[in-house]
């Protein structure tokens, strides 16, 4: 041994001088700052390791520093083995060291394959002229074991093994799928039939085929289990039977335990979190249950606020609701689990997007909906008109409103057409004062407007359902080119029968000119007829009209 190191200082210097740049001038340099004991402790404690692995089998550990990771150096050693064990010409027992000013130098003919330091010799607890050469026969080893499983024989049989282990997992998957078929086919041809509906008296909870539906798909649960279970051990046996696969047979365990292991300890970790978590949902949930059960009181009566309506109490529970929710949220989103992570605060964003650009109509109709509650544009009940819609408020939501017309139609209408648009109310005033209703008749000149406005007054108080304080009074609304417009107003009590109404009325209107002889001019004409539009009494009743008692 006393030859090689000369010989390698002076043919070979210039290789080995590369190599100890390459692998070990920065923990040289770290070892020649830290000459303070204290200060080589703590540059000792910071430095990382990683083990170097040939087909899955594991070498030795080294160290490594932040010019040069531990990850990195691990990878370029395993490499220059590996070149090392393909090269027919460097025997296993020709890998010698040579010592340095940096370390020890392990080579394998004129290549340097890891240059050991004082550190990676602390990692074995020997000092380095006793660790260097522990590693060069670890070296050797597994460049002997790196040949013996790429020989050709070996390969060939090893081959064959995996080819009839991959052979066997095969069959047993489609005898498994077999078998689940054949186990469902016996059930369904001896059981189906006995399977009867779940239900409570005559409530329906699960059906039949609901439940044979969870029978089958607890069969095939069992059957992906026992697929997944064979696949694994294939895998942990047949993969270790190439070189290219052994290390992922053997790291096959740790793949599947990883993820377990770091979601145990993630929730050990989260307690602390979840217990404040679970506090803050009871004093929220608390906090609610005081609202609605006040909510509730103002409704019904049972707690009086000053100025404050009891129509406003449930919307007012749902804002403060949403505020009180909103701010738990805010203060337990640093609790959440993984709220701090990148991917988190990204999908955040992204909702929050998506939320901002597809919901401006409804934040609208919502702000619109709370603002007609507030402004007592109409209650539940009242007879109103919104645009062109007139009918019965039977429903209101944060977003829209549900109208049912005269008609029995239903019509819903978003709470931001009605804020931005004019509502008529007919039920508001008339609780108090009385609806006013309004029809006008085209009546000739020819006829005193005295006699028009007493027969119009009869006619209203020969109506049912109208109210006779205030008192009905008429208008003179225009002197036309064919007649004069006069506008009949009374007041009525009850919106909701406006319609019915209008045709009692116009009905005694009828009646009324009819019965002193005087035309209704409208619509208006050029001339005058020779006999005068009106229908005498005795035709009142004509059929199929039957009786005055019909008229009626």
């Amino acid at each position: 041994m006393s030859a090689r190191p000369g010989r390698c200082c002076g043919a070979y210097g210039l290789t080995i001088l590369l190599a100890l740049l390459l692998l070990a001038s920065p923990i040289g340099a770290v070892e020649a700052e830290s000459s303070d004991p204290g200060a080589a402790s703590s540059v000792e404690a910071s430095l990382d390791s990683a083990t170097v692995e040939i087909d899955g089998f594991e070498v030795f550990t080294l160290r490594g520093v932040q010019a040069f990771p531990a990850k990195e150096r691990v990878r370029e050693v395993a490499r220059r083995i590996a070149a090392a064990a393909a090269d027919p010409e460097i025997r296993a027992d020709s890998i010698t060291t040579s010592e340095t000013d940096m370390g020890t130098a392990i080579l394998a003919g004129d290549t340097v394959l890891v240059v050991v330091t004082d550190l990676d010799a602390q990692l074995m607890g020997a000092p380095r002229e006793v660790a260097a050469p522990l590693y060069a026969r670890r070296i050797g080893q597994a460049i002997e074991r790196y040949r013996a499983d790429r020989d050709p024989k070996q390969l060939l049989r090893q081959g064959l093994y995996f080819l009839g282990q991959t052979t066997l997992l095969l069959v047993l998957l489609w005898l498994l799928g077999w078998l689940r078929r054949r186990v469902g086919g016996v059930l369904e041809r001896r059981y189906k039939h006995r399977i009867r509906d779940l239900k409570i008296q005559s409530v329906h909870f699960v059906q039949q085929e609901r439940l044979w539906s969870l029978v089958n798909a607890v069969l095939r649960t069992i059957t992906i289990v026992l697929a997944i279970v064979l696949t694994y051990v294939w895998a942990s046996t047949s993969l270790t039977l190439l070189p290219w696969t052994r290390g992922i047979a053997l790291d096959l365990l740790d793949l599947v335990l990883d993820p377990l292991r770091v979601l145990v300890l993630g929730m050990v970790g989260f307690i602390p979190n979840l217990l404040f978590l679970l506090v803050l949902v009871f004093v929220v949930r608390l906090g609610l249950r005081a609202m609605r059960l006040v909510a509730a009181g103002v409704e019904h009566g049972t707690v009086t606020l000053s100025g404050f309506d009891a129509e406003w109490a449930w919307p007012t529970y749902r804002i403060l609701r949403l505020l009180m929710v909103a701010f738990a949220v805010v203060v337990a989103y640093p609790y959440i689990p993984g709220s701090s992570s990148d991917a988190f605060k990204g999908v955040s964003l992204f909702l929050g997007v998506v939320v901002s650009l597809g919901s401006s109509s409804v934040i609208s109709n919502l702000l619109a909906g709370y603002s007609m509650t507030y402004r007592r544009a109409f209650r539940m009940g009242d007879r109103i008109r919104i645009e062109d819609v007139t009918g019965d408020v039977v429903e209101t939501r944060l977003l829209v409103t549900h109208l049912r017309t005269p008609k029995n139609e239903e019509v819903i209408v978003p709470n931001g057409l009605i804020l931005n648009g004019k509502v008529t109310n007919y039920s508001s005033i008339a609780r108090k004062q009385g609806l006013i209703l309004h029809t006008t008749v085209g009546i000739g000149y020819e006829t005193p407007w005295r006699q028009v406005e007493a027969m119009l007054l009869l006619a209203a108080s020969r109506t049912p359902g109208l109210r006779q304080e205030p008192r009905p009074f008429v208008f003179l609304l225009a002197l036309g080119d064919f007649a004069v417009t006069y506008e009949l107003n009374v007041h009525t009590d009850d919106p909701h029968t406006i319609l019915a109404t209008y045709a009692a009325l116009h009905r005694s209107i009828l009646d009324v000119f009819n019965e002193y002889g005087v035309q209704i001019m409208t619509p208006a004409y050029e001339g005058d007829p020779e006999q005068p539009k009106i229908v005498p009494r005795e035709r009142w009743h004509d059929a199929p009209a039957g009786g005055p008692e019909a008229s009626t």
